[in-house]
């Protein structure tokens, strides 16, 4: 059946996946946003439901002190007796293990395992015994992938560390995932960095300790020679068999906008895979497209719009914040949010700003809200983030006045401006690959208030991110106000 890609759209990187019986529990990185590592479940891998975040309480995992496309990243998910394990890594602090019986709940406090280095970790469960996988180096001048046993109650190493393999020699080798299929142990790593010359490589062993041979067509997944541009930066894959028997790959890729320009950052792709003389064989002539044909077993719904519930008291798992959950600046009441402004902007490590992820270029985010600025810099809005350095703001400030921002790097350039006598206002912003266009609603209708090209928001204009654009709501101050702003309607189409 045909389906497309990508499966998780937007800023969904570096995706984990494990089965349990007929369900599947995928994760991906959440970088500098709270709560963390985002968990969605589904039964037929083309229709996801976000069930709710691994990390869940700010004070056990620091994040005030990461830096943009910091925090925690690379995710793996695994199901051993009777509990589910995520392990990761947190910027300055190293790589942790959660746990959960039902994922959907609550997940344990981080056991955190100071002795192991490297990114990008891994588990591996077998015969009782629990194996941890990084690439962390025995020798500083070389890269490769490590292992060692580990106690996952304590975080305590057993064991000495060993080398499994060296990788191909694409460079910048991490994400590894080990697997034993069909009598093989096999070893996936990602290669070439996660840009345009990311791939998936894969070597196998008779023993779980090597050594590893590589795979004689590697790289098993990548798209940098692709000449339709439909899908690039594939790769940090995961392999799974579904429950009637075939193999997949979740990993990651990206979609361009404009020439070789996303603003959506790197995404969660679905891509077949089949065995050929004990190797797998991903997706078509090893690369992931936007239409793929699969063993699927339902149709796939269209991506359904985000609408805030305004009944709520509390944030739906969608919802993210800029590294905590500030609850006296983000606050739900029966029939509203309520955003209380700081003197911390955009610019800043924790603006007051309640984000969702968008899921396609073709976007429409519309909110209602009450805002009575108080003094001169009070401000309350919408906003589209990439990073502190790069985002765009549409703001109603002291005076009447909105106002449309954009901040790239050190440039400040205030795009429109327009005096408007509302205390009740309803802003619109609608987007493609192209432009933002933002609106406000006078006399009952929308009127444009000015455009931004998404090109100020790519990752590759600003040069180095591992996130995407966010969007959502926006309050700031220059001291401190009792302005609040007062959302009733928000939703992203």
């Amino acid at each position: 059946m045909q389906y497309e890609n990508p499966i998780l759209r937007g800023f969904h990187p570096d995706p984990s996946i494990c089965r349990v019986g007929g369900d599947y529990y995928l994760v991906v990185s959440s970088f500098e946003y709270f709560p963390g590592l985002p968990i969605y479940h589904s039964r037929d891998l083309v229709n996801w439901t976000h069930i709710g975040n691994c990390l869940q309480r700010a004070g056990e995992f620091p994040l005030l002190g990461v830096g943009d496309s910091g925090g925690v990243w690379a995710p793996t998910i695994r199901y051993h007796g009777g509990l589910f394990y995520v392990t990761a890594t947190l910027e300055k602090y190293g790589n942790f293990i959660v746990t959960a019986e039902d994922p959907a709940g609550v997940w344990s406090s981080p056991v955190w395992l100071p002795e192991i280095g490297g990114i990008d970790p891994s588990l591996y469960f077998e015969d009782g015994h629990a194996y941890y996988c990084t690439n962390d180096r025995l020798d500083p001048e070389q890269e490769m992938i490590s292992m060692q046993e580990i106690d996952v109650a304590t975080g305590r190493i057993i064991g000495k560390r060993s080398m499994l393999w060296q990788g191909t020699g694409a460079h910048f080798l991490e994400a590894p995932h080990v697997y034993h299929i069909g009598g093989w142990y096999y070893l996936l790593v990602a290669e070439g960095g996660t840009y345009y010359t990311h791939m998936a490589a894969i070597a196998r062993s008779r023993s779980l300790w090597g050594p590893y041979e590589s795979c004689p067509h590697n790289p098993i997944l990548t798209n940098m020679c692709d000449p339709s541009w439909q899908v690039q930066c594939s790769g940090h894959a995961d392999l799974f068999e579904d429950a009637q028997g075939n193999w997949w790959a979740v990993h990651l890729g990206i979609r361009l906008a404009r020439r070789t320009m996303t603003h959506l950052g790197r995404e969660t792709f679905l891509t077949p895979v089949v065995w050929q003389n004990g190797w797998p064989v991903c997706g078509h002539d090893r690369k992931a497209v936007i239409i793929e044909d699969g063993p699927i077993s339902a149709a796939q719904n269209p991506p359904a719009p985000f609408i805030a519930d305004m009944t709520r008291t509390d944030w739906e798992p969608e919802w993210i914040f800029l590294r905590q959950t500030d609850d006296a600046r983000h606050a739900r009441v029966p029939g509203a949010m309520l955003l209380r402004p700081c003197t911390q902007t955009l610019l800043d490590c924790c603006p007051t700003f309640a984000a969702v992820r968008p899921t396609d270029f073709d976007c429409t985010m519309e909110a209602a809200f009450t805002f009575k600025p108080q003094q001169e810099g009070d401000e309350a809005g919408l906003a589209v983030r990439l990073d502190s350095r790069f985002h765009i703001a549409c703001t109603y400030g002291y005076g009447g006045m909105l106002t449309l921002t954009l901040q790239a790097e050190d440039v400040t350039h205030i795009a429109a401006q327009k005096p408007v006598c509302v205390t009740e206002l309803r802003l619109r912003m609608r987007s493609d690959k192209e432009k933002y266009v933002f609106e406000y609603m006078e006399d009952g209708s929308y009127k444009t208030l000015g455009q931004v090209s998404t090109r100020f928001v790519a990752t590759e204009f600003m040069g180095r991110s591992f996130t995407g654009t966010v969007i959502g709501l926006y309050a700031a101050c220059r001291k401190e106000t009792q302005a609040v702003m007062r959302v009733t309607e928000f939703s992203v189409r």
